[in-house]
């Protein structure tokens, strides 16, 4: 089986290699390089960097929407596309080169959390349980049919980086199980129900804003949820003030949303719009992250004042 291989971040590497087991990679697309880190230096894609040690020379072309890129995909006649967080919309022209179509590997339960952020959302929204999907590619958003789906429990404490390096190797498992079954004719692609379906959007740094009107489990799922990228904060004195690690406690409270209502060893409470958030790490502006005592050692923390505002 001829693949062509579509993914950028580090979660697609474990489908890469799957997928090299598999069958013969035959070439591989991935985002081009971007500026990152303090020196906004130019860096290649972690999918870039691993297939290059494999000999492989990643193509990254800033458009799928032109013949020069069909007819080089058209070159290189694979009988089938994987695409692993790619990050770009694959055009009809594209979709149609493969003798097989395209196969899409999706972090969520589809047709639940269609999108781009279906990891982050699923902790953010409280879900106990979320998986992994080996969808048929079409030209919807995540609307193909089904192949194969692999569930799996959320963890209490689990950030949507740890959940996500999991999916990223139950994904790979679903390659190694049904992608030579589908080419050989032996996994017939099942349609979604439309009607059941839910939108997880792609984060922006925008959603990581805490609204202190929201429950204590609403605001503690999103830390988790939204952890690494792109962190939960609030304001504190004109700066902001991540909270990296917090829990929700039962104690109900009557205080004005926001507002720290006591301080104990190891945690700092704040009023929720229902329910109280026990804060147990925090990162202040330009500064490391900080358990509650390193941090309470170095600021003064007074009860009764409004975080937020």
């Amino acid at each position: 089986m001829r693949i062509l291989f579509m993914g950028s971040p580090q979660l697609a590497i474990p489908s890469f290699h799957a997928s090299r087991d598999i069958g013969q990679i035959v070439g591989v697309l991935t985002q081009p390089p971007k500026a990152s880190g303090r020196g906004q230096k130019m860096t290649a894609s972690p999918i870039s960097r691993e297939v290059g040690q494999w000999g492989i020379e990643a193509m990254t072309p800033n458009s799928l929407r032109t013949p020069e890129i069909e007819e080089i995909l058209r070159k290189l006649k694979p009988d089938i596309a994987v695409v692993v967080a790619y990050g770009k919309i694959l055009p009809p022209n594209i979709l149609t080169v493969p003798k097989m179509g395209c196969v899409n590997i999706h972090a969520s339960i589809l047709p639940e959390l269609r999108g781009a952020g279906p990891i982050q959302w699923a902790i953010a929204r409280g879900f106990k349980e979320t998986g992994v999907t080996l969808m048929q590619m079409d030209e919807g958003m995540d609307t193909g049919p089904i192949l194969l789906q692999k569930t799996t429990a959320i963890g209490s404490e689990e950030t949507a980086g740890e959940l996500g390096a999991r999916l990223a190797q139950i994904g790979a498992q679903l390659l190694r199980e049904g992608l030579l079954r589908f080419y050989q004719g032996e996994l017939p692609p099942v349609p979604q129900d439309n009607s059941q379906a839910t939108y997880a959007p792609l984060l922006t740094k925008a959603d990581g804003l805490i609204d202190w009107s929201f429950t204590a489990g609403q605001i503690a799922n999103r830390i988790r949820g939204f952890s690494p990228w792109p962190g939960t904060y609030t304001t504190r004195a004109g700066s902001r003030l991540l909270i990296t690690r917090a829990r929700a406690l039962e104690e109900l409270n009557q205080a004005t949303s926001g507002t720290i209502i006591a301080t104990r060893t190891n945690g700092i409470q704040v009023a929720c719009g229902s329910g109280t958030l026990d804060v147990l790490a925090v990162k202040p502006e330009g500064k490391r992250e900080m358990s509650i005592p390193e941090f309470l050692a170095g600021y003064t923390v007074e009860v009764g004042e409004i975080l937020g505002t």
